[in-house]
């Protein structure tokens, strides 16, 4: 199956969850993300704005900041470029794709973050991911030493082989499932 029908598959899939079991799913995830040496550590944490299909990062962001982290989201710009601004509820606009990113264009210099919580569509055993193909993480990921990590759901786990571009997460948390 090409990357494109895989992130089709798996976008329908994740849209069907039952909303029940998503919410266990996704308190389950952040239970195991927070125990992990790599969040325990981490004094900055960048995550992303989640759509509603995706795994829920409000509560994880809320967690990062009563467990006294400072917490990064990003930010993108034409060409494939991104960058990571401090996460501030009210400096928020909408993009042209209807997600929220900063305002602000005051980016954190990658050997500041300790930890990027990394989204994705599907991924494979290696950490390997398909996102949504403009390449904004591979493209940041490539000369990131930090620690990387993406939470996902059994439908988003499926074997595939990665492009010569493609960087993996080093930590892939999958949740127990149904």
């Amino acid at each position: 199956m090409l990357k494109k029908e895989l992130r089709q598959a798996v976008i329908s899939a994740l849209k069907e969850q039952d909303k029940t079991d998503k919410e266990r799913l996704d308190r389950e995830l952040l239970a195991t993300f927070i125990e992990s040496e790599a969040y325990q550590e981490a004094k900055t944490i960048a995550t992303y704005l989640s759509m509603g299909f995706e795994y829920n990062t409000a509560p994880l962001i809320e967690q990062a900041l009563k467990d006294g982290k400072r917490v990064l989201v990003p930010k993108t710009y034409p060409k494939g470029r991104m960058v990571f601004v401090a996460y501030d509820p009210e400096d928020l606009v909408k993009t042209s794709f209807g997600l929220l990113e900063p305002a602000s264009d005051i980016a954190v210099a990658k050997e500041d973050i300790d930890l990027i919580h990394t989204p994705g569509v599907v991924f494979n055993k290696e950490g390997y991911r398909i996102g949504y193909g403009a390449g904004y993480y591979d493209r940041y990921l490539a000369d990131f030493k930090g620690n990387t990590m993406s939470l996902v759901y059994p439908c988003q786990l499926k074997e595939f082989t990665p492009d010569s571009h493609d960087i993996p997460v080093k930590e892939v948390l999958i949740s127990a499932g149904i």
